[in-house]
């Protein structure tokens, strides 16, 4: 073979094999690249989603608790009040549910009442809560009161907090439709140690700018 035709396949084969490199590189590069943006698309998604996760709510009382007794009573409170950020002005488009029951003693004889919550306004770690009662127990006392409005109060203090309710002056709710919303009386009572905590959620009140 002549010298001139062993240089050309010399020639030849290094061309093919600098285009086997080329191509091998850019395929590498295109892979880094798509990699690259389905990382970024999928960290932008991500923080997309975490900042709706992470939207709040205007207020909240939630949480379930007994009331201290020195007697056998068996006194439960429960909510779920939550108000929207979109509602932030407006307390009475607060929703969710309450339940409270009053038994002689654990198991024992006495009543419960649940409903919707119609008020929420929470300042610092009190709230105060309005609902409508929906459903009762089917003793007398609890039945009268369907179709009345009820109020609670709520001071969070971890695992001590305290209770209060609109019939606190009456020994009982009577089903009144004239209570306003988001009225109760001051929260008096005592949480019973270890059997349950409340978490209010502060208002952001939108004062006035101008």
């Amino acid at each position: 073979m002549s010298r001139n035709a062993s240089t050309r396949i010399a020639d030849s084969r290094l061309t093919s094999t600098r285009g086997r490199v080329v191509a091998v590189g850019t395929a590498l590069l295109l892979s880094v690249g798509a990699v690259g943006a389905a990382v970024a698309s999928d960290d932008g998604g991500t923080h997309e989603a975490s900042s709706k996760t992470q939207a709040r709510e205007a207020a909240a009382l939630t949480g379930s608790a007994k009331l201290y007794r020195k007697t056998t009573e068996d006194v439960t409170f429960t909510f779920d009040a939550h108000l929207a950020a979109e509602n932030n002005k407006r307390p009475d488009k607060a929703t969710g549910t309450f339940k409270f029951v009053h038994l002689d003693k654990p198991g024992g004889k006495g009543g419960w009442a649940k409903g919707r919550i119609d008020c929420l306004a929470t300042g610092g770690k009190v709230a105060t809560a309005t609902g409508i009662i929906t459903e009762t127990s089917p003793d007398a006392m609890m039945r009268s009161t369907k179709g009345g409005r009820v109020g609670f109060s709520v001071h969070d203090q971890g695992k001590h907090d305290r209770v209060g309710y609109s019939w606190a002056a009456t020994g009982g709710p009577d089903g009144t439709k004239k209570l306003s919303k988001c009225n109760s009386a001051a929260p008096f009572e005592k949480v019973k140690n270890g059997t349950g905590d409340f978490r209010v959620l502060p208002w952001n009140v939108p004062y006035p700018t101008r």
